[in-house]
């Protein structure tokens, strides 16, 4: 089983940064994957970014390329997600995922482990 603990979220205007961080405990070696979700009042839960353990190279959304990064420190089994330019429509309770996954990393279903959220407001 793998725990997975976010923090970093909070308010932010337009144009404005937030680093989000997600700690990972337990069995790390069961995964390959570990992505950021989020999910907005009324919409589906969609993928941001993921990093595939060990791959170097980050996976993006086309609404945030140029804009977030994805990174992970191994030492500290943590996952991170640099934002910038943040925009209204970032608003969105954003999820640290982990799980065994495919060439897909965009599929929530394919995510075995979640984190509890952190909200992400981003006012005009």
């Amino acid at each position: 089983r793998v725990q997975l603990v976010e923090s970093g979220g909070g308010s932010v205007q337009a144009g404005g940064s937030l680093r989000l961080s997600c700690a990972a405990s337990g069995s790390i070696h069961s995964i390959n994957c570990l992505a950021w979700f989020r999910q907005a009042p009324g919409k589906e839960r969609e993928g941001v970014a993921a990093i595939y353990i060990g791959g170097g190279d980050g996976y993006y959304a086309d609404s945030v390329k140029g804009r977030f990064t994805i990174s992970e420190d191994n030492a500290k089994n943590t996952l991170y997600l640099q934002m910038n330019s943040l925009k209204p429509d970032d608003t969105a309770m954003y999820y640290c995922a982990a799980g065994l996954v495919g060439p897909r990393w965009d599929v929530s279903a394919d995510f075995g482990y979640w984190g509890q959220g952190t909200q992400v407001t981003v006012s005009s």
